[in-house]
């Protein structure tokens, strides 16, 4: 009987120690990429913004008077996650004489008031994004403002351009600070 109990022991022993050996099961490996994400990118002065083309829904533009004292011109892409972009280029609305006369005077007295902001270091309230909470905040959105039209419009096109036809691009403002597209 002892010759039975001693392999049994033995048994017991080493299965013990075979187990406690063995890890413990480890989590997946996080799945890596393994080509490039087709992107279209924007860099700007105010930064770069990049999204992956398919997680493009659209791509708008539209033009607005903000309280007939601005008018905005923007472009919009809104996607698939809680993110969305908005481009836009505001400008002070000028009065315009209904007879035409007197417009010569409206004008001097808007380059004086111009001219005074300028002075005092109020110009560069035009160049800034702005936002008044709580009323003009836009909650999951990521907004740049640029200093024209034109810039606006090569937005557009090429965002649009980009999104109809799946081909990963970059839009380099001028200004920018960059004249190489970041690669993809």
């Amino acid at each position: 009987m002892k010759t039975l109990l001693l392999p049994v022991a033995l048994f017991a022993l080493t299965t013990g120690a075979v187990m406690a050996q063995t890890p413990a099961a480890s989590p997946a490996a996080t799945p890596t990429l393994t080509g490039k994400v087709p992107l279209w990118i924007c860099v700007t002065p105010g930064g770069t913004y990049e999204v992956a083309l398919r997680s493009i829904v659209s791509v708008s533009s539209c033009e607005y008077i903000v309280d007939n004292v601005a008018r905005v011109n923007e472009v919009n892409i809104d996607t698939t996650g809680n993110m969305a972009v908005r481009f836009y280029y505001i400008e002070p609305m000028t009065p315009n004489s209904p007879i035409g006369l007197g417009q010569s005077a409206i004008n001097k007295l808007q380059d004086a008031v111009t001219e005074a902001a300028a002075r005092t270091g109020q110009d560069e309230v035009w160049k800034k994004v702005v936002k008044s909470y709580p009323t003009t905040t836009h909650a999951h959105t990521i907004e740049y403002r640029v200093d024209s039209k034109d810039d606006l419009n090569s937005i557009f096109t090429s965002a649009e351009l980009a999104f109809r036809t799946g081909t990963p691009s970059a839009y380099l403002m001028p200004g920018s600070g960059t004249t190489v597209a970041p690669s993809q």
